[in-house]
């Protein structure tokens, strides 16, 4: 029921939305792939805007090998290795490009999704960089966003191939990446996809407050990223930067400098997912948690005050709690009565943890600790407690206490000692639950 309503808070926030979908081409030849194409038509059936852009790499590889055509790549800066497009090769890379990108469309054909190849792209060439000639290898000029749009308010899909036109119609080989990257700016895309066979992002070396954070991994995975972070893997892995050594590690840093670059450019999201995963890119925009990771420039997470509309998800959280005993029985109506106590940690606009902080002159007391059992292991009831220890102190108070009868161990974890009766204010003692037995944990601020 829970996944159900997510779905729904999702579809309502995004749809009419644009969002591009960078398919690296190894994702092409997965058992998973027709569910992906699948769900892509799905998707533009019901309202999204898709553009898609095919990496073709390695099948340009293979044609270009056929055809006694050796691969010649130069080191780039913001690509790692940049492919060099000469004359005679061309034709080769336009066949190749133009064949993958094909294969989308067919595919999307078998869905019921009518989708268009276009040439939207106007590219220029490369030009000589430090002493080698790029040749026919271009970079992106500009997104022909007019006709795109035009297509994507048809309900039609738009599939770009990593080949740019000049203004005289000269082709250049341009990096899938930039085109996905410049068609997420220019078409003011909310989302961009980067689509992977691999899960790479495990490959990096992670900074080591990055890999002790209980809300950015969970299940041998990162579920999310700032673009501060993203940058301090970036900076620590970048003596792997254009080797080659380890692939999973090149194409990790790759698509870390394009989620980077989307931020920067203004796309709120970039999601990293595995393509090979059933159902990968549905769970990634319908759940909160997801299914790969999400480089987020808005914000994504905030503790904020209760809004009385967070009421019936509050109880929906806390009723398993209050029928074991481990949480005091609280209704709508007692709640809203002390609605400025309480504060929520929501993601994506939905609380999912909360905690209050009712104030008996110079103590406080936390209660009401709360977490979502989806969000159990992510650390946010320690974040909420935390930040009204930080609140409590702002106040003033020279304490902080808890009444607990199954957490104690968690709040020592947390810095807290137990203690007795006494310490409780004479007006909280009137209103205790002698029944429960709490024991009582304090937290000395001064």
């Amino acid at each position: 029921m829970d996944l159900i309503r997510e779905a729904f808070h999702y579809q309502s926030r995004f749809a009419g939305s644009t969002m591009v979908f960078k398919i690296d081409f190894p994702v092409t030849a997965e058992g998973s792939f027709p569910s992906l194409i699948k769900d892509l038509a799905l998707l533009a059936r019901t309202g999204f805007r898709v553009v898609i852009v095919p990496g073709a790499k390695e099948w340009i590889d293979l044609v270009l090998a056929e055809n006694s055509i050796v691969s010649r790549y130069a080191p780039s800066a913001a690509h790692g290795q940049i492919r060099i497009t000469g004359e005679g090769a061309m034709p080769f890379v336009e066949m190749a490009s133009f064949h993958v990108a094909t294969r989308f469309m067919t595919a999307l054909s078998a869905n019921h999704c009518d989708s268009v190849i276009g040439n939207f792209v106007r590219a220029r060439g490369l030009g000589v960089l430090k002493g080698i000639d790029m040749e026919n290898t271009g970079r992106v000029e500009k997104i022909l966003t007019k006709p795109i749009r035009k297509i994507l308010n048809s309900e039609m899909a738009v599939i770009l191939p990593c080949i740019g036109w000049g203004a005289s119609g000269k082709p250049y080989n341009v990096p899938s990446d930039e085109i996905a990257l410049a068609a997420a700016e220019s078409l003011g895309a909310v989302k961009l996809f980067v689509v992977s066979a691999e899960k790479n992002l495990l490959a990096l070396r992670l900074p080591p407050d990055q890999s002790k954070k209980p809300a950015a991994k969970i299940a041998e995975r990162i579920i999310r990223l700032k673009p501060k972070e993203a940058e301090a893997i970036l900076k620590l892995n970048k003596a792997e930067m254009g080797k080659g050594k380890d692939p999973a590690a090149a194409r990790a840093l790759a698509e870390l400098r394009l989620a980077l670059g989307a931020s920067k450019a203004g796309v709120e999201r970039i999601h990293i997912i595995d393509g090979r995963e059933e159902g990968a890119v549905l769970r990634e925009l319908f759940s909160n948690l997801g299914s790969g990771t999400m480089v987020y420039a808005d914000e994504y997470e905030a503790i904020r005050p209760l809004k009385t509309q967070d009421i019936p998800d509050l109880l929906r959280i806390m009723e398993p709690l209050m029928q074991q005993g481990i949480l005091v029985n609280r209704s709508a109506e007692e709640i809203l009565e002390k609605k400025d106590d309480y504060w929520v940690l929501g993601i994506d606009g939905q609380a999912h943890a909360c905690g209050a902080l009712h104030q008996w002159k110079e103590q406080g007391e936390i209660a009401a600790v709360v977490v979502d059992s989806a969000y159990a292991d992510m650390g946010l009831g320690s974040r909420i407690v935390r930040f009204l220890i930080n609140k409590a102190s702002g106040k003033g108070l020279r304490q902080v206490f808890a009444l607990t009868t199954q957490t104690q161990d968690w709040f020592e974890t947390l810095g807290f000692k137990e203690v007795g009766p006494e310490i409780l204010p004479e007006e909280r003692k009137k209103t205790c639950h002698r029944k429960r037995k709490s024991k009582i944990y304090a937290l000395e601020l001064r």
